[in-house]
């Protein structure tokens, strides 16, 4: 039986990674940097380790790869844009331990992770219709429309976004500094527009699942949705899949105008929060992105159905302890 390390796996999308893993016949490690008593799904894998922070580069590193050897994992699927970035500058340290690292490639993910050099790809391209985006240390706040939108240009889960109502605003911020590495881009007012995208690298086939968010949490992960179908968008996920040469499952994020065209957002290169409402709605995102790096062919798009889905929380005991402080 052939084992697959899950990192984070106190993450939204670890659940129904580490269910489908399962099903597939695989043997799962998890980790994560909290202790296993605060992670309902670390009673799910065969083994859980406790690991130092990725920002904690050379010590994180280390300890994964100390994991894969100790518990001989084959395959490795990340789920967090900080570990991404690493394992994108460490992959081949991964290779020479013999462990398949189940993510685009390094060009990819570079482009994918870059919100500034995504744009000028996507319009050199001519596809995705994407947001207007600026660099805010280059950019005149005069010329500028109000409300606009700051953020970090790798940034992730909404981590670091401001939004900015005024040119006197604008104008207080910049005179804070600290302007490096930060995008700009206007407000579209609008509905949250994400697809789920398998494509496999070798053949070029891809699946998109559509979903609208209508509710959720302040760091983007959606907890009510409806998945949809819609022809027109799929297909415009797909071209963009494949200028973009993704390999595996992957998540596009879309603004939809009042008047209902769709905006490109970002590109995340790795599951999104809500993957598990697409094997929902009935595409298997986690087996088929496996398949994507052991040479078996994905399955078509056949099947999916269109459903509101909503996720709750569940409490689960993770142990006792006799006596408190």
């Amino acid at each position: 039986m052939n084992t697959a390390l899950v990192t984070a796996i106190g993450s939204f999308s670890a659940d129904i990674v580490i269910k489908n893993l399962k099903k597939g016949g695989f043997r799962v490690v998890g980790c994560d940097i909290y202790p296993g008593e605060w992670i309902a799904d670390s009673g799910n894998v065969a083994s859980f380790y406790k690991v130092p922070l990725a920002t904690d580069e050379r010590r994180y590193v280390d300890s994964i790869l100390k994991i894969c050897r100790e518990e001989q994992a084959k395959v490795m699927i990340v789920l967090t844009d900080v570990e991404v970035d690493v394992w994108n500058r460490h992959r081949d340290e991964l290779a020479l331990a013999s462990v398949t690292l189940c993510l685009s490639s390094e060009e990819t993910l570079l482009l994918c992770r870059d919100k500034m050099e995504l744009y000028r790809f996507l319009v050199e391209k001519g596809i995705g219709n994407p947001i207007p985006t600026l660099e805010l240390s280059e950019t005149d706040p005069e010329c500028l429309s109000y409300p606009a939108v700051i953020k970090p240009f790798n940034g992730r889960s909404s981590q670091g976004l401001r939004y900015i109502h005024s040119l006197d605003e604008m104008k207080g911020f910049l005179e804070c500094g600290g302007l490096k590495g930060l995008i700009v881009q206007p407000f579209y007012q609008g509905s949250i527009i994400t697809v789920d995208v398998v494509r496999q690298s070798d053949t070029g086939e891809s699946v998109a699942v559509c979903r609208k968010e209508l509710l959720r949490t302040p760091n983007g992960a959606g907890t009510s949705v409806l998945v949809f179908l819609d022809p027109i968008l799929e297909a415009a996920c797909r071209e963009i899949a494949n200028a973009l040469n993704i390999n595996g499952c992957v998540n596009f994020e879309f603004i939809q105008a009042e008047d209902g065209s769709y905006h490109m957002l970002e590109c995340n290169p790795r599951f999104s929060g809500g993957v598990e409402f697409s094997c929902m709605a009935g595409y298997d995102c986690v087996t088929n992105h496996l398949r994507c790096f052991t040479g078996e062919a994905i399955e078509p798009s056949k099947g999916i159905t269109g459903m509101y889905i909503a996720r709750k929380y569940e409490e689960y005991i993770m142990g006792s302890k006799k006596q408190f402080p």
